[in-house]
């Protein structure tokens, strides 16, 4: 049978496509997830974080403490306010509220943040930072300042009948400094932080 050149073409194209897919699609993508469970089995399966023998989150994706209510809970350090999604931290509607530093809804809401802050942890509002009252610019950051974090050391200690310095040695268990020295700020990991107080009290 005389196949004719542009059957050929087709038939060429079709084997090179179903070579390709096979090579990319199953090939490769089962080499990588492979490499990626051996290697990095961890970060391979998002960070998850556990309590207890339960997935409780991620040290990636920041959570609300909250009651049913919504409202912060005195045992747990609170993260920064997120702008991703009704109930803030939602992956799915990742991003910030785009606000400008001269916008009135916004400065109203920080005014009113502060307040909230402050009262909560028995503090003067000028010694509430800027990350206590404004998002990250994805909503799902899961760390706050080490400013933020020592304004809560108090409440915290308080409502879980322990004392300040076993509080802020779990604090500074979880803080990282800057990559390389150089770049980046000091953190707290506010995930990390209220799974590994829930684990030891």
């Amino acid at each position: 049978m005389i196949i004719s050149s542009r059957t050929r073409t087709v038939l060429v194209g079709l084997r090179s496509m179903l070579l390709f897919t096979v090579i990319v699609g199953v090939v490769y993508t089962g080499l990588m997830t492979g490499l990626g469970q051996l290697m990095l089995h961890h970060q391979a399966n998002g960070s998850q974080l556990e309590v207890n023998g339960k997935v409780v989150g991620s040290t990636l994706i920041g959570q609300s403490f909250t009651d049913k209510g919504g409202r912060p809970l005195p045992k747990y350090f609170q993260p920064r306010p997120s702008a991703a999604g009704d109930d803030g931290y939602d992956a799915g509607s990742s991003g910030g509220s785009n606000m400008g530093p001269e916008n009135p809804d916004l400065a109203k809401a920080i005014k009113e943040r502060r307040s909230q802050v402050a009262a909560f942890n028995y503090v003067d509002a000028d010694r509430v930072p800027a990350d206590a009252v404004t998002a990250s610019s994805s909503g799902l950051d899961p760390h706050i300042s080490p400013e933020y974090a020592n304004i809560q050391i108090a409440r915290v200690a308080k409502a879980r009948h322990l004392d300040k310095a076993v509080v802020r040695r779990i604090v500074d268990d979880n803080t990282t400094g800057r990559q390389l020295g150089f770049l980046g700020e000091t953190k707290v990991n506010v995930v990390t932080l209220n799974a590994e107080l829930d684990r030891q009290h």
